[in-house]
């Protein structure tokens, strides 16, 4: 599958992904190579990498805690005094091997360890093949709000290997579904078209599913690269969806939920939003609803549930001069950035969800 270009690097599919690895640590002689893994990548994917490995260098396994509660500062400062410790120095590379919180959080540790030490992105779940390791986007939680401490700078490469995805339980590959569903929503009315009917998408080629939502994320991020025009695109969804992850995520009544399924919640909001400003039909709306309630369920929000996730959303990254930002659907494939939102119709959102 053919590579895509990027930003300063390149993404690669498949088998030659390896090869081009290979030859990438071998042109730029590194001193040592790092492999950071949460647990559960450490146990299921980094012994499929490891043989694949054709290097003499020496490689140090470096293992934290799986989960986004693991995202945070004093992971990082562990895992820098750990590089430390085991001798790492400006030319030192790590493999990023894992989901989301390790591309983001490994991304982050390399960024800001001696000023940035290069890296690569082996994504080893759904969600992080389609969205956390392409776009240069590296960062950890504070406290339970998302996101909020990071750097933008671009890996050395990315390397896609679907076979990873055999490893993961479905709720994993149900979340890492809803950003391809987003990236259809955004911008490709086609592709999303392709997921109206679940029970008649040919999984078959999903690798060139995948293909597709990785490309559609990258031309956004090549436009605008520090997110100041069209890349707030990608944020459909995330705005109402990051606060209802970080109540859930705080919440000892909850239960922590999937990135993705808090983003499709967002979406369905969100899509409401879009319905109240004229920006979608009522047609449009009501199958976007339907499409991920159905994939998704419903989650389950009490009436108490509401003020605080809309107090969470002013702390959302994405703000303004003190402005809630929205990006809304203008019509099913395209989007319209900057929008705002009175609570009000935040509220009228969770009743029409609920409904």
């Amino acid at each position: 599958m053919q590579s895509i270009p990027a930003n300063g690097y390149a993404i690669h599919f498949g088998d030659t992904a390896y090869d081009l690895l290979n030859a990438h640590i071998a042109a730029q002689h590194y001193s040592s190579i790092f492999i950071l893994a949460d647990t559960q990548s450490n146990e299921y994917c980094v012994p499929r990498l490891l043989p694949l490995m054709a290097v003499d260098i020496p490689i140090e396994i470096v293992e934290f805690e799986s989960g986004e509660s693991a995202k945070t500062i004093d992971t990082c400062v562990q895992l820098w005094t750990l590089l430390t410790e085991l001798g790492a120095d400006r030319k030192s590379l790590i493999l990023n091997v894992g989901g989301g919180v390790v591309t983001d959080l490994g991304g982050f540790v390399a960024s800001t360890f001696k000023r940035g030490i290069d890296f690569i992105h082996i994504p080893t779940t759904l969600l992080a093949m389609v969205d956390a390791s392409v776009g240069g986007k590296n960062g950890v939680d504070l406290g339970h709000l998302k996101n909020q401490i990071g750097v933008i700078r671009t890996p050395q490469m990315v390397l896609i290997d679907t076979q990873f995805l055999e490893t993961l339980p479905q709720n994993e590959m149900r979340s890492g579904l809803a950003e391809m569903l987003k990236h259809g929503l955004i911008f490709d009315k086609d592709y999303w078209a392709q997921f109206l009917d679940l029970q008649a998408v040919d999984f078959a080629d999903f690798d060139a599913l995948v293909w597709r939502s990785i490309e559609i994320k990258n031309q956004i991020v090549m436009q605008d690269p520090t997110e100041n025009g069209i890349r707030k695109a990608l944020n459909f969804g995330h705005t109402l969806g990051h606060a209802i992850e970080s109540y859930f995520l705080e919440s000892p009544d909850k239960t922590t939920l999937l990135h993705g399924e808090a983003i499709a919640a967002g979406m369905v909001l969100e899509a409401f939003l879009s319905r109240e400003k004229n920006l979608v039909t009522p047609q449009e709306y009501a199958q976007i609803k339907y499409v991920l309630t159905d994939i998704f369920g419903k989650l389950d929000f009490a009436e108490t549930d509401l003020e605080p996730i809309i107090a969470l959303l002013v702390h959302d990254k994405k703000n303004e001069y003190g402005h809630i930002q929205f990006a809304l659907l203008d019509g099913i494939g395209k989007i319209k950035t900057n929008q705002s939102s009175d609570n009000e119709l935040i509220r009228l959102a969770f009743a029409d969800y609920k409904s």
